[in-house]
């Protein structure tokens, strides 16, 4: 038996452990199977840059966040937020401040927890039905050190194939690489309709109130969305706020915007995007599941049309019945806060969501051969056909990287010989070692020689 100064230490050690766990977990040596996840999700975030130096280490804590310990970014946790808005379409903060606050939110805890700093590395901005916020999000990224995924959540309708199933909207999360999507005036064509028929939805929707009695007007709802973006629902239950139809947003659509609910309006075909996404080189997740009648027939329908993963996890946790379904089906596992910045302890915050360091690999794995094959693809077309329009298609989102080396890029006056070393320096700053040294990529940089005359010139003259 143990005696009284025995339990009082029993009782110590336990106290010690739950402060451990409120800084954030005990450190965890990692198995083989995390340990070689990590490295390749390192080098892929960092292109290379960590991995090549022999001074860095590795450790894990409780809840599966990866953490960095290396002489250059000391005590950093690898946190991946893979769902977020900004106001280009229902969010509350610019992309640019969407980045700041991603990467503030780790100074904050630094200076609080200096050792267990938390801070996210990794941002895909899914705005909905657009992606206008990508540059402006790229550029503040530059600025901060976090890296970007352009992606972008599609919203969609579920039509069952029999008579006695109904309708439901599915919003479906594409992830694209560093030059985005290929074939991207397909994919852009298909992002405006829905956006033009948000706002046919939205003036349906405004419609719909007044007829029962809650009148509305068009104006209003464009003067809350802001200019150039397409309202949607979250703009008429602000506009219904401020008319004083109802308390909150939250009634709002508890009473008349609810998914089928009597001022609802529908959206185009989730199969449809599906195969769009994949066809444009993306990778397609299906948003919150958990929010659907019928999730399994969604699941199997959509795996049938092309469909890679679910969000399985969330800030509370994994959740076990849509991790099974994942297995079930063969999808990734994968999840992210859902951020819009609206306030008020309902939200989940920024980065908060725990993916294990074996899935964001096992999701590296199945994307980076995609988007390898559409950062293929895009450079293919240019040297196919060398015109300004197939150039602009690589640099629309590689001028921001581009700045680093301290290169602006002008339109449409680029010189061929300059484009050339441009479209080198995107893949160099776009692919791991290993992936430029695929036989595709070995075969495009020999229809693309680097020249530093060229490149010292193309600096100088900007």
């Amino acid at each position: 038996m143990m005696g009284r100064n025995g339990n009082n230490n029993h009782s110590k050690n336990n106290n010690n452990k739950k402060k451990k766990n409120k800084r954030g977990g005990t450190k965890k040596r990692m198995t083989v199977e995390q340990s070689l996840a990590y490295r390749s999700v390192s080098e892929w975030v960092y292109l290379d840059n960590i991995s090549s130096s022999g001074n860095s280490a590795i450790a894990i804590d409780d809840d599966f966040k990866v953490k960095l310990v290396h002489t250059k970014v000391s005590a950093e946790k690898l946190v991946f937020e893979l769902h977020s808005h900004s106001i280009c379409s229902d969010g509350f903060l610019s992309p640019s401040k969407l980045v700041e606050r991603a990467h503030q939110h780790g100074l904050m805890l630094t200076e609080s927890a200096p050792a267990a700093v938390e801070q996210v590395k990794v941002l895909s901005l899914t705005d909905h039905d657009t992606m206008a916020g990508i540059p402006q999000a790229l550029e503040a990224a530059r600025r901060v050190g976090i890296k970007i995924i352009p992606g972008v959540e599609i919203s969609t309708i579920f039509t069952p194939r029999t008579e006695s199933g109904s309708e439901e909207p599915v919003h479906v999360l594409a992830y694209y690489s560093s030059c985005g999507p290929a074939n991207f005036e397909k994919l852009d064509q298909f992002l405006a309709n829905i956006r033009e028929g948000r706002y046919l939805r939205a003036k349906n929707m405004i419609s719909k109130l007044n007829k029962l009695k809650l009148p509305l007007r068009w104006e209003n709802v464009e003067k809350i969305a802001g200019d150039g973006v397409a309202p949607g629902r979250l703009h008429v239950a602000r506009a219904m706020v401020e008319a004083g139809h109802v308390e909150n947003l939250k009634q709002a659509f508890s009473r008349y915007l609810y998914d089928g609910g009597p001022a609802y309006s529908t959206q185009p075909d989730a199969e449809e995007a599906v195969r769009l996404i994949c066809e444009t080189g993306g990778v397609v997740v299906l948003a919150h599941p958990w929010a659907l009648k019928n999730p399994v027939a969604v699941i199997r329908r959509l795996k049938e049309a092309g469909l890679h993963g679910l969000e399985v996890y969330r800030s509370d946790g994994k959740l076990a019945a849509f991790s099974d379904l994942a297995d079930s089906y063969d999808l990734l596992k994968l999840g992210g806060s859902d951020y819009h910045a609206r306030g008020g302890n309902s939200e989940s915050a920024l980065g908060s969501v725990s993916l294990p360091v074996v899935a964001v690999h096992e999701f590296l794995k199945v994307a980076r051969p995609i988007w390898c094959g559409a950062i293929k693809s895009t450079v293919d077309r240019y040297l196919s056909d060398p015109t300004d329009s197939n150039l602009e298609h690589i640099l629309r989102y590689g001028r921001t990287k581009l700045a680093k080396s301290g290169i602006s890029v002008p339109f449409p006056t680029i010189a061929q010989s300059h484009s050339i070393d441009l479209i080198g320096q995107c893949l160099s700053q776009w692919l791991t070692n290993e992936e430029q040294k695929n036989t595709d990529f070995e075969a495009i940089r020999l229809k693309l020689p680097y020249k530093e005359g060229n490149l010292e010139a193309l600096k100088n003259s900007t």
